[in-house]
């Protein structure tokens, strides 16, 4: 059977189909972006030396659908109410420098503000903080381990660096910590998060150009 040449497009017809492919392309990237993959932008050096002010990171919004998060992971989540102003809970409080780190948070989550911190501990696990350094005993071990921590910003001796009495963290939370440890507003002083706040882990970062990588 032979087939009938094509006939040749017009002018017009050429540009419905172009803009329709367009749009098309516009519509998968803002569903791919909606549903799986969405670009942040750092707001503060709390991550550094990871992640600097004004870089971007690509996070995966559907890894703990199928998976559990882990120690090590770079999330983006939601804070409690009066993670702003430093209050612990789950009765509004400021935590005491030098004791213990909050070990739970006020029970309400702040749709309005996202967070981007690195997951040092989690759940039924126990850590203390010296100089910096996160000490954890993971559930069903029994003794702390000093976390290998080749990406922090060196701490120092300041007090808000020093949690020294041990906290378990609550089944289904995790402690947040951001790599810049003496300029960071973490769960040491507003508690682990529950993981229906997480909304996904940093995959990539993709600018500037001169720090494109893999997270």
């Amino acid at each position: 059977m032979r087939l009938a040449p094509a006939r040749p497009k017009t002018t017009l017809g050429s540009i419905v189909e172009l803009v329709l492919i367009i749009a098309v392309a516009l519509g998968l990237a803002l569903l791919i972006q909606w549903l799986v993959i969405k670009p942040y932008r750092i707001p503060s050096g709390s991550m550094e030396p990871t992640l600097a002010v004004g870089q971007r990171v690509l996070v995966n919004r559907i890894g703990t659908d199928f998976g559990s998060p882990s120690v090590g992971d770079i999330e983006v989540f939601h804070p409690p109410v009066g993670a702003e102003q430093e209050e612990c809970g789950p009765t509004p409080h400021v935590v005491r420098i030098g004791g213990q780190a909050c070990a739970s948070p006020i029970p309400r989550e702040n749709t309005g503000t996202n967070f981007i911190k690195r997951i040092v501990a989690g759940p039924g696990d126990e850590i203390k903080i010296l100089q910096g350094h996160v000490y954890r005993r993971a559930k069903g071990t029994a003794a702390f381990q000093r976390e290998s921590d080749s990406y922090i910003k060196p701490c120092g001796a300041s007090q808000e660096c020093n949690f020294p009495t041990p906290i378990r963290i609550p089944p289904g939370h995790w402690f947040m910590m951001g790599d810049n440890r003496g300029e960071s507003d973490d769960s040491r002083f507003w508690g682990p998060v529950p993981t229906g706040w997480l909304i996904g882990n940093a995959i990539a970062t993709y600018w500037p150009p001169d720090r494109i990588g893999i997270l």
